[in-house]
């Protein structure tokens, strides 16, 4: 979908060894917000980062991660991103 004016930027972080229903999460995710019509989805693999137990996971050749940080990027206007964060609620209800 083209989006026209000014845009909502949403962010959500995963890890890359999170998987729903034998698939990365990550690509879940953006083919749910694609079927919810949203303008753009971008995925950016990180190199290095931690999260809530504050184990770093890096991509250098002497520390091998696993988990590498996810940032999934969702853009589209500030009412679709709010519909989309409402739905997400029904999806993790249903399905997540």
């Amino acid at each position: 979908m083209r989006m026209e004016g000014e845009g909502k930027l949403l962010r959500v972080f995963v890890g890359e060894s999170d998987t729903w229903h034998g698939r990365p999460l990550y690509e879940a995710i953006v083919a749910r917000v694609r079927e919810e019509g949203l303008a753009g989805a971008t995925v950016i693999r990180g190199i290095e980062g931690f999260g809530a137990h504050s184990r770093i996971h890096s991509s250098r050749i002497l520390r091998l991660s696993q988990d590498l940080p996810i940032v999934i990027e969702l853009v589209d206007t500030a009412e679709n991103i709010d519909a989309c964060c409402r739905s997400s609620t029904r999806w993790s209800a249903r399905a997540w």
